[in-house]
């Protein structure tokens, strides 16, 4: 279940990276325009915004944030919103630019999904899309520590984390023995946050979902009291707030 109140907490650094993946984008003119994982909607209206005679169309598996998205976007004729697993999602026609902005990191094989997605492009047309790949960070890592623990493994052996990105280089071999000319690229933002205890804020509308998702409201509480603990050890708060390095790989991929 995805909150997007909470998600939305750290809009503005969420949402950087977006724009620096967009800024690779060449298309002057698109007529079809696709976002893959598009959450509550705020960034696909951006879409709308930079190609306002474009259709636009943003897909996500889940009720809440494809409800949230309605909720705070004007839907109109050339913006609509569809709730469909992205894996499972095929345009009405040739996509003229494809957009996924931080969801590869939650799809089974995701590789097999970035595959297939130049076929869902018109000649010329633009594919790009962004993940995490920040799991050598103790954020990360305290989380997988914890879930295997003995105390919560018997809870949550079943349950699984985000996945993280390969290496730019490995969507570049992938896509370019494709026939596709590809920019790819990574870059490590250092989020600087405020407010108490803001690194499990953030995990909490992303990678703590999962485990909060699975346990009893008491357990969640018990489980967050543990990582908030650890995370605050590992980011510690400076007089001008905590931050955060966050790495991020991205890939910018036109069809021939």
């Amino acid at each position: 279940m995805w909150d997007p109140a909470q998600y939305q907490r750290f809009a503005d650094e969420r949402g950087r990276p977006f724009f620096d993946l967009l800024s690779r984008v060449g298309a002057d003119d698109p007529g079809y325009v696709a976002d893959l994982g598009c959450g509550p909607g705020n960034l696909t209206a951006m879409l709308a915004a930079r190609w306002p005679r474009a259709q636009v169309i943003g897909v996500d598996s889940s009720a809440q944030m494809i409800g949230a998205a309605r909720a705070q976007v004007a839907a109109t004729g050339s913006l609509t919103f569809v709730q469909k697993d992205l894996r499972r999602w095929r345009p009405a026609r040739p996509v003229d630019v494809l957009v996924s902005n931080a969801v590869l990191q939650w799809v089974p094989g995701h590789l097999d999904v970035v595959r297939r997605w130049p076929s869902l492009l018109a000649a010329g047309g633009w594919l790009a899309f962004q993940l995490p790949g920040n799991f050598d960070q103790p954020s990360h890592s305290i989380l997988a520590d914890l879930a295997a623990s003995a105390r919560w493994r018997p809870l949550l052996g079943g349950v699984e984390l985000n996945r993280q990105s390969g290496d730019p280089a490995v969507y570049l071999d992938l896509l370019a023995g494709m026939g596709c000319a590809v920019d790819a690229w990574e870059t490590t933002y250092l989020h600087v946050l405020t407010g108490p205890d803001p690194v499990t804020q953030w995990y909490r509308g992303t990678g703590l979902r999962p485990v909060l998702s699975a346990l009893a409201p008491d357990q969640a509480e018990e489980f967050l009291a543990a990582y908030r603990a650890l995370v605050q050890q590992a980011y510690p708060a400076r007089p001008y707030g905590t931050v955060l390095p966050f790495r991020r790989v991205f890939v910018v991929a036109q069809r021939p």
